[in-house]
């Protein structure tokens, strides 16, 4: 995991850059809330700290190895810039670790399919606090301040999801959202509990489900639900 990743961009429209540019116009901006991402040192490198390669570590510090699945980040950004929302360039992504650590994903960035080489880059991004795109000087991950809520377009709705929330059919919530302005969602990168309800910035908590979906399986029926309300096919 210590090997340098290389990334590239993906051609997408132009995205909002100003904060006039990112207060106006329909767009989901997605919190991924709770996401273990933690480095260790394992003889000579760092590694990203999970529940498959470091139980040892974990039970010597006396910590619950089901609580580090950073897998679990890794399938939920797949999810998101993968959907044709991301790639219509109507969404922005950001990452709030469980220890307060805030990551802003550049929507055109291609993130690596396998998850040892996601754990090679999210360690370069925690000890260089950027990472730049191999052919360009363009940033796409970068650690920027907290708190999150300085990034969100000012009065836009926020929205936490959470199977103990109010359930709602997602494609006939869409429809009573605001058309044409930001919208804040709040999404747990976790294997248990509900950090996306326990935030203090959410207007209100939604489930989208009678039954807990993992993260990746939300993620994709709640885009699915902006596709199809915005005409996105």
């Amino acid at each position: 995991m210590g090997n340098h990743v290389r990334l590239e961009m993906e051609d997408t429209p132009k995205l909002p850059k100003t904060l006039a540019e990112k207060s106006k116009g329909r767009r989901v901006i997605v919190v991924l809330e709770g996401a273990n991402l933690e480095t260790v040192k394992n003889k000579t490198e760092f590694q990203l700290l999970n529940c498959d390669d470091h139980q040892h570590i974990l039970k010597k510090a006396h910590k619950d190895p089901s609580e580090y699945r950073p897998d679990i980040c890794h399938q939920a950004l797949l999810a998101l810039l993968d959907s044709p929302l991301n790639k219509a360039g109507l969404m922005q992504v950001y990452i709030h670790t469980q220890s307060n650590v805030l990551i802003e994903i550049n929507p055109q960035i291609r993130i690596p399919r396998t998850f040892k080489r996601f754990c090679g880059l999210m360690v370069q991004l925690l000890h260089k606090m950027k990472i730049r795109a191999a052919s360009s000087s363009e940033t796409l991950m970068k650690v920027v301040k907290n708190p999150v809520t300085n990034y969100f377009p000012v009065g836009c709705r926020k929205i936490g999801t959470s199977v103990q929330g109010k359930l709602v059919h997602m494609l006939d919530y869409v429809k009573t959202l605001p058309q044409d302005e930001p919208i804040v969602l709040a999404i747990g990168a976790v294997a248990h509990g509900s950090p996306a309800s326990e935030v203090d910035y959410t207007d209100e908590v939604i489930s989208v489900s009678n039954y807990p979906l993992s993260a990746a399986y939300a993620i994709g029926r709640i885009t699915n639900a902006f596709e199809s309300n915005w005409g996105i096919l």
